[in-house]
């Protein structure tokens, strides 16, 4: 039996940081990001100096392999409506980690239409607090280009890794024992809102 595959959108801050604590399941990990790394990404996302100017998603998929020797997929495309179920079909859950509404909301049109899981992780644009939110209680916000977080400095990332671990947390949980526990993030501690278990 082939391992599940667990599909992230969006390798950047957030997500990239996610997929590295995720390297212990038992999954093929993917990746699909458009975007290359640069270096004002370096403090805050999981990637080496060696990958500047390499595609995120191959970057990720390649320091997972000769770092840990997991294996990885890339996709270096961005998610449209229209090539959604390319990247999509077959995944046991999506992760979606993206910082615009507009590809959240392709996702989530996606994820049900092809009834796959789909977990969300997000960050205030001022750093106050992050989300880890399944999609049936998850509302993508409407935001402004200015509005957007900042995580290029580092000034926001121990809240960056919090987040990324209890998102990698929730991930490990739906494999388990398909668990779907929404988390609310902040500095101080991790408020559980709610937990649903699917039954098969």
């Amino acid at each position: 039996m082939s391992a599940p595959r667990i599909v992230f959108c969006g390798v950047g801050a957030l997500g990239s940081q996610a997929a590295l604590l995720s390297r212990n399941l038992p999954a093929r990990l993917e990746f699909v990001d458009g975007d290359r790394v640069e270096s004002k990404n370096l403090l805050s996302q999981a990637y080496v100096r060696q990958s500047l100017g390499k595609l995120k998603a191959q970057a990720l998929g390649l320091q997972l392999r000769n770092f840990y020797r997991i294996e990885t997929a890339a996709r270096t495309v961005r998610v449209r409506a229209d090539n959604a179920t390319s990247v999509l079909e077959g995944a046991a859950l999506v992760v979606d980690c993206f910082d615009n509404a507009a590809s959240r909301r392709v996702l989530s049109a996606s994820c049900r239409d092809l009834a796959i899981p789909l977990v969300h992780g997000a960050l205030a644009a001022d750093g106050a607090f992050g989300l880890v939110r399944w999609d049936e209680r998850f509302v993508a916000d409407e935001e402004g280009e200015a509005n957007q977080p900042t995580c290029e400095g580092g000034e926001h990332l121990p809240l960056i890794a919090l987040v990324a671990a209890v998102l990698a947390r929730a991930i490990q949980d739906f494999l388990a024992r398909a668990e779907q526990r929404d988390s609310m993030v902040t500095l101080t501690g991790v408020t559980g809102q709610s937990l649903v278990v699917l039954r098969s």
